[in-house]
């Protein structure tokens, strides 16, 4: 989820009170990000192949 629209569902009028609370981060959420990042680029090599693969993504974790 967009951190903007995280801080208005959540009624903080400061974004850092949100980036605070909701934004725990580890190494496995880095470890995430990297595999994530990692089959993005798989898929562009397919795409510029014309290999037709289906493209999922996570886009937000809220802890």
């Amino acid at each position: 989820m967009n951190p903007k629209t995280l801080q208005y569902l959540m009624g903080h009028s400061d974004i850092g009170v949100t980036m605070n609370v909701y934004t725990h981060l580890g190494l496995e959420d880095a470890e995430e990000e990297l595999r994530k990042m990692e089959d993005f680029r798989k898929a562009q090599e397919a795409i510029e192949k014309k290999e037709e693969k289906p493209i999922t993504q996570k886009v937000f974790k809220v802890i």
